[in-house]
């Protein structure tokens, strides 16, 4: 009885939570209608609009042989992370770890499909936004500028990532088909702060819990925007975001944010993460679309291999090698660098609740199982970490799978939570707000509890408390690099011992190597050829 009773309070409660939005978000769009006689209804512009979420949800939830996602490689490439694996499995992710192509021979075309399904999401965003004033919206001009703010907002997010992975790339504002060279890092950045821009000035001004589950809103746009301004002017060395937007005017978005979008903290660290708030005896999950959730990626277990992409991809790489133990499920090993367990007090409720230890907890890593990791740490990553279960009958397995998903490696349902409140509180002290100590101070109440002691809102002290409290979120290595290549290479630079096939090895990370890439990843190899040479490749790859 106690395991039938696990298995309804957790699997059942995980459906429940994993198919908020479904109706808008999983809706197939209608992609054999792309010509302009299309685009003449309000209807048709909804529909395409599913179809710009449907892409982002594919872009980013992307995985395999080649199809790094963005959120695998920010880790990978972090200070937070190793590559692992299997240990008889090819070296593609100590090539992104270690920054180094040479490491895995198909390293060259590693992120062919990563590049494709973003160009792919960003041409339906260009199709609706170049065809949305083909309806008449007399009379319903807030519908237009609501679908067209959410349509730039995808457009402008997919081109940052882009950008962070590999600088200038071809840069694509309407449909076409044209063999496009590189543009510059200025040029796509002033089309990502247009987009936001525009966003964060049309969309409606009203609370997040009036906007449908998984829409985006005018507070993620002006969220993101201050991201933005952060990442382009301390990466780059400017003042500002291409003449668009000042450090005052990326502080006044996020303080409209925290005035007025009636998100907030939840209060327990912990109930942020499936797997971090789950026991035998139930799940304090405070869900996928809680307050503090400012903007996500959302997925369901439904992928199958025939054209349905609805899961989340990438999770599989970062569960436990090849084991279930309840409640965490199953996965490819990517192992967490024991310096991040370290970093954080041991009165840090952040600690347990982002990452697993696997000696702490008592789970059963044995011989067979390390014989097969590559790079074992005996830590890995709780926040995005694949979920398992008890069936009716008692047996432990996949949770997505008791769900009904085709299996563990595509049917992960956890949505990516890009931005939540505590970064729109941590970046708003950062950028010098008057309330910075009591915005600094909330974040760090929630952390320590009835062990919180006051701390100074000092810069160093800030990017410290934010990698603490959003490691393992796809956010540190980017912060690293905003405060300049040579403190991101010095702070990944490695030379440790892991666990290879249960033998001891040497792990190098070179300084200098990052330092050659300036952080940037390598370029697929197949677009450089069928671009005929008119893309060109990243230095030091």
């Amino acid at each position: 009885m106690k395991n039938i009773l696990k298995y309804t309070a957790i699997v059942l409660g995980l459906l429940q939570l994993s198919s908020c939005g479904e109706d808008f978000l999983n809706t197939e769009p209608i992609t054999e209608l792309t010509d302009e006689s299309f685009y003449s209804t309000e209807n048709q512009i909804y529909t395409a609009l599913i179809g710009c979420y449907d892409g982002l949800q594919v872009a980013t939830g992307t995985s395999g042989d080649s199809g790094v996602s963005f959120y695998a490689a920010s880790e990978v490439m972090s200070d937070d992370c190793f590559g692992g694996v299997g240990n008889a499995d090819g070296y593609n992710y100590q090539a992104i770890d270690e920054f180094d192509g040479s490491r895995a021979p198909s390293y060259s075309n590693l992120f062919n499909d990563t590049w494709v399904s973003y160009y792919g999401a960003i041409h339906r965003c260009n199709v609706l936004i170049n065809r949305i004033d083909q309806v008449d919206w007399t009379g319903n001009e807030d519908t237009r500028n609501q679908y067209l703010g959410e349509a730039r907002f995808i457009r402008a997010y997919l081109y940052f990532e882009m950008a962070r992975l590999w600088g200038g790339i071809p840069l694509l504002t309407e449909p076409s088909s044209e063999n496009l060279p590189r543009s510059s890092a200025e040029e796509v950045y002033a089309v990502i702060a247009e987009d936001l821009v525009y966003a964060a000035n049309n969309m409606p001004d009203i609370s997040y819990d009036t906007v449908p589950n998984g829409r985006v809103t005018r507070w993620a746009a002006k969220s993101l925007l201050a991201r933005v301004y952060l990442f382009y002017t301390g990466y780059y060395g400017q003042s500002n975001l291409v003449g668009m937007v000042s450090q005052a005017q990326a502080l006044e978005h996020l303080e409209d944010v925290i005035q007025g979008s009636g998100h907030s903290l939840v209060p327990e660290f912990k109930d942020l993460w499936p797997a971090a708030s789950t026991t035998e005896s139930g799940t304090t999950y405070a869900g996928e679309d809680n307050p503090e959730v400012v903007f996500s990626v959302k997925y369901t277990f439904t992928s199958d291999y025939n054209g349905n992409t609805d899961g989340n991809h990438w999770m599989v790489m970062f569960g436990l090698r090849n084991l279930d133990h309840f409640p965490y499920g199953r996965g490819w090993g990517i192992t967490v660098n024991p310096k991040l367990y370290n970093l954080y007090d041991e009165n840090d409720t952040r600690r347990d609740a982002s990452v697993i230890s696997i000696e702490e907890e008592e789970i059963d890593f044995g011989s067979d199982l390390l014989l097969d990791q590559r790079e074992y740490t005996g830590y890995t990553n709780k926040k995005y970490t694949p979920m398992s279960a008890y069936d009716e009958e008692g047996n432990l397995n996949s949770a997505a799978e008791l769900l009904g998903a085709t299996n563990f490696q595509i049917g992960q349902f956890q949505d990516y939570t890009v931005i939540r409140y505590a970064d729109v509180l941590l970046m708003a002290a950062e950028l010098g707000s008057a309330s910075a100590q009591a915005y600094f101070d909330q974040v760090r109440q929630r952390a320590y509890g009835d062990n919180f002691s006051p701390l100074s809102a000092t810069p160093n002290n800030i990017m410290i408390e934010r990698h603490k409290e959003f490691a393992l979120e796809g956010i540190r290595y980017w912060d690293l690099l905003r405060q300049g290549i040579g403190v991101a290479a010095n702070e990944i630079a490695e030379n440790t011992t892991v666990l290879s096939g249960n033998v001891e090895t040497n792990k190098q990370i070179s300084a200098s190597q990052i330092q050659e890439t300036q952080g940037l990843s390598q370029i697929p190899n197949t677009q450089i050829t069928l671009s005929d040479g008119v893309l060109t490749q990243n230095p030091g790859w």
